[in-house]
């Protein structure tokens, strides 16, 4: 699965969809596209936090921001789900994930939890189906993202 794919699987077919698996590509791919959107916003709001400082008038970086939050909003589902699907390809149940997320709110613990979620979406997938669903490196999966 290339970069264009990855991204209109995850934002058109499968939005919110925590069910099934994900491959690496479909995770990684996505992930960058993340990466590549955030960071232009960032650069700019923040060049214009700097150039229109002072003053009590909403500046442009405010509106920045402001799109900044709603881009990262809308991206919250499909990360979410996404990394679940990750999960999935592993053989291990979204719960966990939650489980992580939830631990990563806690002190220190989320220098825990990053480095376990990254290994685990660094792996290779369970080859074959297993309990949640198809291979999504099989030919009969790839055909179905289609359908």
């Amino acid at each position: 699965m290339g970069f264009t794919e990855a991204v209109r699987t995850v934002l058109k077919q499968k939005y919110a969809t925590f069910s099934g698996r994900a491959s690496r590509s479909e995770y990684w791919w996505f992930g960058l596209f993340y990466v590549l959107a955030l960071f232009p916003l960032a650069i700019v709001a923040t060049v214009l936090a700097f150039l229109t400082s002072g003053g009590g008038a909403p500046s442009p970086a405010h509106y920045t921001v402001v799109i900044w939050m709603l881009f990262t909003l809308a991206m919250l589902l499909p990360l979410k789900s996404l990394q679940v699907r990750r999960f999935h390809d592993r053989s291990i149940s979204g719960w966990w994930y939650l489980a992580l997320f939830a631990l990563s709110f806690i002190p220190y613990a989320i220098f825990l939890t990053v480095p376990v979620t990254i290994v685990i979406s660094l792996l290779p997938g369970t080859e074959g189906p297993n309990k949640f669903g198809p291979d999504p490196l099989s030919p009969e999966a790839r055909a179905e993202v289609f359908a």
